[in-house]
């Protein structure tokens, strides 16, 4: 998301308080009228044809209900959703993200769902640890219920690790650190290859002329504030956190020095030719499609693109770990989406069912059965994990990184999309040499400054 856009949406997004005064309450609980029709929101086209299906499955099983299933792409999926609450065009059931749902909860725009887990007898013990309480505000009630769950590994390509004489289990124990990279950055390195064919790690290697970077990079939004796939796996190890608490954080570390090294570092691998520049990774390109066509070694990416980087023709892709930390310790983000009632339905009993139903193991399945997300219901992530090796994909490592405490939650504040609107492109001014890391310190004053008056 450019600049201009992100500016656009934190603008957009001001006018929610507003919009509360007259958003219409709904209320109501999970059980009642499920007849009438309805609009639901998804961001991934790869999910919506299992959501497809569910849609179709709770219309024979409600019948006289109908739910039309709307997908937009991530980067303008919030700018859209809150033109469309401007205009009087909102759906009634979103996919919803941990780190937004705090600002339209707190200005009306979401219904609670308290009732939605009484009325469906819905049991958290039942989903994965650490996803149901991401829902809940600081009014203490709920506004979204489980839907996946997600976190982040390292994903490559065995020809290069066979081409620069290395193998996936050479990939199993690497570790970082900000001085000189450690064997993370050794491996980087090795597998860089210039136009001339001369590696990272030898003489002559021109950074300015590179063919094959050894690790891809991520442009997409979030890359300032939340960094879940680009950076978050290094500061994270570095022992830093987000901010002081979280949920609900209101002073946030990106002035911390293990913040402000971990991005010199990972921006030093641009300067040496092992990863693209932020210009190169804007281009146009994904950081998939590019890994696909052999412009990346490695890429660090979440467990809801996994199945893509396996569908490249003449590219036999794998999983490996994430690097570990100066603590020896790994730290990647665990998220969850959910779904969440819009205050503005005028369906609120039929949306609540819905949102119930997309809860359920009779949903959730069809989304295992897809091989494309680990839902958050624990038997039906077991199902996914079946479904994706099935189709080839060994997903055992975002697995074990969550049994084995190797993850920390999303983020999840008020004024996130300001936050946004500060960090990114602070982060962007970073990347592309325009500022120094230290002036990350800044933009952390800056963010904190939203949270002066709360």
């Amino acid at each position: 998301m450019n600049t201009k856009k992100k500016r656009g949406l934190a603008a957009a997004i001001a006018v929610l308080p507003m919009l509360a005064v007259t958003a219409c309450a709904g209320g109501g609980g999970g059980g009642g009228d499920a007849s009438g029709e309805i609009t639901y929101w998804l961001w991934d086209s790869n999910q919506q044809p299992a959501y497809e299906q569910c849609a179709t499955d709770f219309a024979a099983a409600n019948p006289g209900s109908t739910v039309n299933i709307q997908q937009f792409g991530w980067d303008d999926y919030f700018q859209t959703l809150t033109t469309s609450l401007v205009g009087g065009d909102a759906p009634d059931v979103i996919t919803n993200h941990a780190s937004f749902f705090p600002q339209l909860a707190s200005t009306g725009q979401l219904l609670p769902l308290d009732d939605v887990v009484e009325s469906e007898g819905i049991d958290f013990d039942d989903y994965q640890a650490g996803i149901p309480e991401l829902w809940v505000g600081e009014d203490g009630e709920r506004y979204g219920l489980p839907k996946d769950w997600d976190t982040v590994a390292t994903i490559y390509n065995a020809q290069y690790l066979a081409d620069a004489g290395l193998t996936p289990e050479s990939l199993q124990d690497l570790s970082w650190n900000p001085e000189d990279g450690g064997t993370w950055e050794q491996t980087i390195a090795r597998l860089s290859v210039d136009a001339n064919g001369v590696r990272g790690d030898e003489p002559g290697f021109d950074a300015s002329n590179v063919a094959v970077y050894g690790l891809g990079l991520k442009s997409k939004s979030g890359i300032g504030a939340f960094g879940q796939t680009q950076w978050s796996m290094y500061a994270l190890s570095n022992d830093w956190t987000y901010a002081d608490k979280n949920p609900f954080g209101t002073d946030f570390n990106y002035d911390d020095e293990k913040f402000i090294e971990s991005i010199e570092w990972w921006r030093s691998l641009v300067e040496k030719g092992y990863m693209p520049s932020y210009q190169a990774a804007s281009s146009g390109v994904g950081i998939q499609e590019a890994f696909g066509a052999g412009r990346y070694a490695l890429a660090t990416d979440g467990s809801w693109n996994a199945k893509t980087y396996f569908s490249f023709e003449g590219v036999e892709a794998g999983i490996a770990p994430l690097p570990k930390g100066p603590d020896g310790d790994r730290a990647g983000v665990l998220n969850g989406l959910a779904d969440s009632v819009l205050s503005t339905t005028d369906q609120p009993e039929l949306s609540k069912k819905w949102v119930g139903y997309l809860s359920s193991a009779a949903c959730q399945d069809v989304v295992a059965e897809a091989a494309v997300v680990f839902p958050a219901l624990n038997s039906s992530s077991e199902k996914a994990a079946t479904a994706f090796a099935d189709a080839g994909i060994d997903v055992s490592t975002y697995y074990d990184a969550v049994a084995a405490g190797e993850t920390e939650l999303a983020p999840i504040a008020n004024h996130w999309l300001d936050v946004l609107a500060v960090m990114e492109p602070a982060m962007e001014s970073v990347l592309i040499g325009q500022s120094e890391p230290e002036s990350l310190a800044d933009a952390s004053e800056q963010v904190d400054q939203l949270f002066a008056n709360d």
